[in-house]
Order: structure tokens, then sequence, then C-alpha cells
């Protein structure tokens, strides 16, 4: 009996290598998709009931996927070749020399920076930036059919797994070493957290970028290509939006609209860095916590924030996804089995 055990398990450890080798160029995507499948599952439930078909529940939530996350980055990809078409350099040279003429100085607080950044400053050059941000398109349009083909896979692999979430939830709840109820409670803690998380960070960045927007159309700016942009940017800890709003009103000044450099900067600080993300982003949290999640889950923001970039060093673009979602998975699951042991249940 332990020969045939035995067998079995290294029978089984080979195939897995080889299904491994097999699908090693798409495992990250793989693992994008499920991630995301988890996270959505409750939205997922909920235009089930509603529609009362899995398949039309699945395609939903894939098209909201869609326009909701992957639409604004091939939104960004295909309008690049027109922004450097347009683009005239000697704005840009403009704004340099208007930045070395005022000589920005730090607080107090900050002094220990100001040698750093007067020597930033004075080796800022128009060749620099240019060489510099060629190199990054020129990453781009590299990148940018890879990215359109992983985004593909990923919606695919998002809509299967969607679509059998049940089926597969069943399987693996029977298959594990593990009591089904215990199973059952990890899989909604983890589904509600990541729940949230992914939620939260979406809707924020929607709302805040749609605010961005709205004073960039005002001063005549593509409204869409930087509020998506700043969107994205809001997902940065500490600095978040200033590296949009700080060069765009810095644009604004070096080309004499000093009126539009204020308004930018002011209506950066005060609407959005200051009521928007202070009390608004909360209300926005818990009315998703509320709303989309089963439990009341908690994450620590900055955490989270630590944890996209993580993510984005290790993984690149989608470690926007895998970071966030590999820290909740890990922190839910320690919670969960500390839960357990100390209601005396067994794994």
């Amino acid at each position: 009996m332990n020969t045939q055990r035995n067998f079995l398990i290294a029978f089984f450890l080979v195939v897995l290598y080889w299904v491994i080798k097999l699908y090693e160029p798409f495992l990250i995507v793989i693992t994008v998709a499920a991630l995301l499948s988890i996270a959505t599952y409750n939205i997922n439930i909920f235009i089930r009931k509603q529609f009362n078909s899995k398949v039309l529940a699945a395609t939903i939530s894939t098209l909201l996927l869609f326009v909701l996350f992957f639409a604004p980055i091939v939104y960004i990809i295909t309008s690049a070749g027109e922004v450097i078409n347009k683009f005239d350099t000697t704005l840009v040279d403009n704004t340099i020399n208007y930045i070395k003429n005022i000589h920005p100085r730090l607080p107090d607080a900050f002094s220990f920076f100001q040698s750093d950044l007067d020597s930033f400053i004075k080796n800022l050059d128009l060749t620099s930036i240019t060489k510099t941000a060629l190199s990054y398109l020129g990453a781009i349009g590299k990148n940018s059919a890879n990215f359109l083909k992983d985004m593909l896979l990923i919606l695919i692999f998002f809509f299967f797994t969607t679509l059998h979430a049940k089926e597969l939830g069943s399987y693996f709840r029977t298959i594990l070493p593990m009591e089904e109820k215990n199973v059952d409670i990890i899989f909604a803690e983890v589904s509600n957290v990541m729940s949230v998380v992914f939620y939260s960070i979406l809707a924020t960045a929607i709302f805040e970028g749609a605010l961005f927007a709205v004073i960039s159309i005002a001063f005549g700016y593509n409204g869409l290509l930087l509020g998506i942009f700043y969107g994205f940017s809001s997902l940065i800890p500490i600095i978040g939006g200033a590296l949009m709003w700080v060069p765009l009103s810095a644009y604004a000044f070096a080309n004499g609209n000093y009126t539009e450099g204020i308004v930018i900067a002011l209506y950066s600080i005060v609407v959005i860095s200051i009521v928007a993300d202070t009390f608004i982003k909360p209300f926005i949290i818990k009315f998703i916590n509320s709303k989309l999640s089963n439990i009341k889950a908690t994450t620590n923001e900055m955490l989270i924030f630590f944890a996209i970039f993580a993510g984005l060093t290790t993984f690149g673009f989608w470690g926007m996804i895998l970071g966030p979602a590999i820290t909740t998975l890990f922190i839910s699951l320690m919670t969960m089995f500390k839960t357990l042991k100390d209601k005396g249940l067994d794994i």
C-alpha cells in the first residue's frame, strides 16, 4: 500500500513538473486572472442571481474588467503616438528654464534634501530628458504588443475561471486535506479582503482621475489621458498625484499662464488631495466594504501601497495586482490560522 502511495506521489510530482514547464510562459497571466476572479467573485455571484445565467454573468464581469481596468491602458498606448507627433520640445525647454530660474527652496524640515534638489535642477537639460523620454517610449512600444497579448489571455482565462467558479471551488474543496467548512471560511476571508482591496483601489483611482480630468479639460488639455495617468499615479504612496499636477502646473507657469498654474496646484492640493483623499475616499471604501463584502474586512492602506511597490518591482506592471493580492492572501491566511487555533479547530 505504501509502495503504491509513494509511486502515485512521485508520478504526480513528475507530471506536475512538466505541467509547470509547459505552462511556465503563462503562469503570471493565469495567476493574475485567477486572483482577479477571486477578487470579483462576490459581484459575479450578484450578477448571476440577477440574470440567472452563469454565462451572461461571466460575460458581463469580463466586460466590466476590460472597461474599468484594461481599456484605459489601451487608450494610453494608442494615444502615445499621437502625443509624440504633436509634442513641442520648446515647451519642455521653457519649463526647465523656468524651474531653474525660480530656485525652489525646501521647508526647513526637509533642508537636508536641498543640495540634492539643487544638483538635480542644475543638471536638468532638454537633451537628457528627451533621451530618457525616448528610451521609455521605446520600451512602451516594444512591450505594448506583449502587454496586449497578456491582456487578451487574462481576459480569456478570467472569463473561464469566472464561468466555472463554483465548479472549481467545489473541486478544490474536496481535494484539499482540510475540512470543507474550514476551506469555506478561508476562501470567504480571502475573497472578501481581496474584493475590498481591489474595488477600493479601482474606485479611488477612477474618482481622483476623474477630478483631475475636470481641471485638465477646463484649461484645454486632454482630460481623459491626463485623468488616466493621474488615476494610476494616485496609487503611489506619499507623492501620488503630485507626479501629474506638479509638472502640469510648472508647465503653465513656464508659459506665463500664472493663474492657470496656481488654479491647477490649488485644485489638486485642496480638492483632490485634502477633500477627496482625506474625507471622501474613506466613505468610498466604507461603502464598498459594506455593499460588496459579506464581512467587514479591514486593510492597512500603506501596507497595500507598499505591496504595489513590491509587486511592480518584482513582477512588472502586473505586480500592481499580484503585490496586493499576495500580501492580503498571506495576511488573511495567517489571521484565519490564528482564528482556527483560538477556536480549537483542526485544520
